[in-house]
């Protein structure tokens, strides 16, 4: 099966071409680096040549309010428009959980905007919303810090490792279209507070942690269950500590 990957250089698209591959489908990296550019439409029509699956797992360069709002406005459309011209079956694409939730971030919004395209497109799609991945808690953080304080709300967090983003999209891409979300989550849920507290102080960072109900996450105030998915989500197996034990073993 030849299965298209939008952004497929990235963080998680690059893992899920190799899953891809290592499963005997023919995996393709599409992104500006490979000469295929969804804002623009460059390469389009070529890659989807033969295509029965598109994966967008894409990002926008920029997160000022209007450049991501066209970023996701714009290439999903050239996308749909190019997989419908080119007879493609399913249209898979990663988004978040929560972001019904943060209807006030300006990236939240953009993703929403580009989940109702797909939902009214004419092409089968699955949106699958993940949680944090592992990968960003440095950053998430570093957007946290103020001097040597960083401030973290008191809400449930529960994130989960790129590689089993990767594994979930992978096995939505090769299936069914849902036509419908699915949630995806790490193993683990606690409050987000005491979860980079312990990061941090396992990891020698002076940084102090203080707990505030009204922290702002990436410019929005969280309520209770805005970064967790409902019940019925499917779960990752690899912890957070599992995980740092791999990636610092080289495994």
């Amino acid at each position: 099966m030849k299965i298209v990957v939008i952004g497929g250089t990235g963080l998680i698209g690059s893992k899920l071409v190799a899953k891809l591959g290592e499963q005997g489908h023919e995996a393709v990296a599409a992104s500006p680096n490979t000469g295929v550019n969804a804002l623009t439409g460059e390469g389009l029509a070529d890659a989807l040549t033969g295509a029965s699956v598109v994966v967008d797992v894409s990002n926008s360069p920029s997160w000022e309010d209007n450049a991501v709002m066209e970023f996701f406005q714009t290439s999903t459309r050239n996308l749909l428009a190019a997989e419908a011209a080119a007879g493609v079956g399913h249209h898979v694409a990663l988004s978040i959980v929560g972001t019904e939730r943060l209807p006030e971030n300006g990236y939240f919004r953009a993703k929403i905007a580009q989940e109702k395209l797909i939902e009214e497109s004419s092409i089968p799609f699955s949106l699958v919303h993940a949680t944090q991945f592992f990968e960003f808690v440095p950053g998430i953080a570093d957007s946290a810090t103020d001097g040597t304080t960083v401030r973290i709300a008191p809400v449930l967090f529960q994130p989960i490792a790129g590689d089993e983003v990767a594994e979930a999209v992978g096995r939505v891409a090769v299936g069914s279209p849902l036509n419908a979300r699915l949630e995806i989550a790490g193993p683990e849920q606690g409050r987000m507070d005491e979860f980079f507290r312990k990061v941090l102080a396992d990891a020698g960072d002076p940084r102090e942690v203080v707990t505030d109900p009204h922290a702002q996450y990436f410019g929005s105030e969280l309520d209770e269950r805005s970064l967790v998915p409902d019940d019925g989500a499917q779960l990752g197996k690899l912890t957070y500590a599992d995980w740092l034990g791999r990636n610092k073993s080289g495994k």
